[in-house]
């Protein structure tokens, strides 16, 4: 039931008439009761409305709903964006009997276009009247724009339930910053406002700046972290078995939407795992894992099916991060490509690369680099590139 799994969420979704296409495009998360709640923003400085609006109202710590359309990202719209913004969630609310202040706002779809706010007001009375602890699904689905598949992941620890859900296939860069990414987690576990943003930023932020499509930072990435407490018992708090029970949880859901918003990348036939070790701090193993999974020669690669371990080795190398090129060991799947900083004579000798190529032509093609001895590590979770992806970008407002 994705977002409405843990007790005390209700949610809904509808079709307002704000997509061409005629698919849902507008939903709706209620909490039964006000919850804590966190949020991890975009850095775009054409940050939408609704990101400036729900930041500035999630900074307290609490949330009550939260209202979500598709079609129009209501970014690069100025002061009737913001008025925007706050008179369609002034309408959730009440229409709700709740405090404005308590509505948190999302948006996604075409960058400039007006928020269609006659449609969206006229279909709020249906959405607020079809909220219903089954609506998580809706929900999921109402949310989405090209992707192809609704993304949704539940789980349980103990006492406690987490469930989630996303949209988004394409323009996600690891940045917090994340991308067109929308991200809605729930527990009902007792987490109070001071501790609420520490989960989010030590669980879920780390897990969602690892994906990478196409290294555009969108203007209206959100992550939204709700805790209703239905589950009663005492406050999780750092420390406790409940509160590692939590953050488990909360992984393990935002590990499976990861995947999912990976596997769904807009025309994606592979999903790459860049997996570094052996720097001398997370900091270079993060940038170095993302210049291999942000690298157009990388993906093109892997798309075509080539095991060229120049196209690693190059990415790598213009990371900026110091290393000793000599130290350098590269793998694709367990096959090695790059050893001692140098690729082996036999991989360009007959037969020599067709355990790597058969590594490449996999759904997930993993690349490990190794750069020392070093204590940091880090991963990405990028994609390749297709010509699908080109036609479905080329062809966005069209």
């Amino acid at each position: 039931m994705s977002v409405t799994f843990p007790r005390g969420f209700r949610a809904a979704g509808t079709t307002a008439g704000m997509k061409p296409s005629g698919r849902p495009d507008l939903a709706l998360l209620v909490a039964d009761d006000v919850c804590s709640a966190a949020g991890l923003f975009t850095t775009n400085a054409f940050a939408a409305a609704p990101v400036g609006l729900s930041r500035r109202r999630v900074s307290r710590g609490l949330a009550r709903a939260v209202l979500v359309n598709s079609g129009q990202a209501n970014a690069a719209t100025g002061a009737p964006g913001d008025r925007d913004a706050e008179t369609t969630t002034a309408a959730v609310a009440e229409a709700l009997g709740l405090d404005p202040d308590l509505v948190l706002a999302c948006s996604t779809g075409v960058i400039g276009e007006p928020l269609h706010v006659i449609e969206l007001l006229g279909a709020i009375p249906e959405l607020v009247g079809s909220l219903s602890v089954e609506g998580g699904p809706v929900f999921a689905e109402a949310i989405t724009t090209t992707d192809t598949k609704v993304k949704q992941a539940v789980t349980e620890r103990g006492s406690f339930r987490v469930g989630g859900c996303a949209k988004g296939v394409g323009m996600i860069a690891p940045d917090l910053a994340l991308a067109t990414m929308l991200v809605f987690v729930t527990t009902d576990a007792h987490v109070a406002p001071p501790w609420i943003g520490r989960l989010a930023s030590e669980v879920l932020e780390p897990r969602f700046e690892s994906l990478t499509v196409d290294g555009c930072t969108s203007t209206n990435d959100t992550v939204l972290l709700l805790s209703s407490g239905a589950a009663g018992g005492d406050p999780v708090v750092p420390g406790t078995p409940g509160w590692d029970e939590v953050a488990t949880a909360l992984d393990e859901v935002a590990a499976s939407i990861v995947l999912q918003l990976a596997e769904d990348a807009e025309g994606a036939g592979h999903v790459v795992l860049v997996t570094v070790t052996g720097a001398e701090s997370a900091e270079d193993a993060r940038a170095v894992a993302r210049a291999v999974a942000d690298s157009l020669l990388v993906k093109t690669a892997v798309f075509g099916g080539d095991p060229n371990p120049g196209r690693i080795l190059q990415a790598v190398g213009a990371s900026g991060v110091p290393f000793p090129p000599g130290s350098v060991d590269i793998r694709i799947g367990e096959v090695p490509v790059v050893v001692a900083g140098r690729v082996p004579d036999a991989y360009f000798a007959d037969g020599g690369a067709e355990g790597a190529r058969a590594e490449v032509e996999k759904p997930r093609v993993e690349l490990n680099v190794s750069l020392g001895t070093g204590p940091g590590s880090s991963r990405a979770l990028g994609v390749d590139l297709s010509y699908d992806y080109v036609r479905i970008n080329a062809e966005y407002t069209t």
